[in-house]
């Protein structure tokens, strides 16, 4: 039942920013309301251009030293989500992207989620954390290089009821 948590999420959301908004507009104005909510949404459009064009140069850097961007490719979907979380109307989502913008915040959620993910880089080099290694894997995956043919006579894999030609 791990994902039970997003459907109230996604129900107490407009409820929470629509409170939100009859609170702010009672103490600072209808019109200063809307104001904010239309800066905020000017300000994540503008700051999901500057920081985005950044992280694809750090990963395009982390790349040209042939290492995986992984925390970068974490980074930039933040970014994507916090411009978004700014663009939507309200105040609390609009919080939570102007949070995702700061990268210690970014680093904090990079370091909770490194344990949980498994990046698979150009050429199938895997690099994997801790959590990924404790795992049991029954796939095998060869690069070409690693492959050949024979003719079975010798394999571990024939079986002994099937003579080998």
């Amino acid at each position: 039942m791990r994902f039970a948590i997003i459907p109230i999420i996604l129900l107490a959301t407009p409820i929470i920013e629509i409170a939100t908004f009859i609170w702010v507009g009672e103490h600072i104005g209808i019109l200063a309301t809307l104001a904010l909510i239309f800066a905020t949404a000017i300000a994540g459009t503008i700051l999901l251009r500057i920081q985005g064009f950044g992280i694809f140069t750090r990963m395009r850097r982390t790349l040209e030293e042939g290492q995986v961007p992984g925390r970068e490719v974490v980074h930039g979907v933040m970014i994507l989500v916090a411009g978004i979380l700014l663009v939507l109307p309200g105040f609390v989502t609009d919080t939570i992207g102007i949070l995702l913008f700061i990268p210690p915040v970014r680093d904090l959620a990079w370091s909770f989620l490194r344990d949980r993910v498994i990046i698979i880089g150009p050429g199938g080099n895997e690099r994997s954390w801790r959590r990924s290694q404790r795992r049991e894997t029954r796939t095998i995956d060869l690069d070409v290089r690693e492959y050949s043919r024979s003719d079975g006579k010798d394999s571990p894999w024939r079986r002994p009821d099937r003579p080998s030609d």
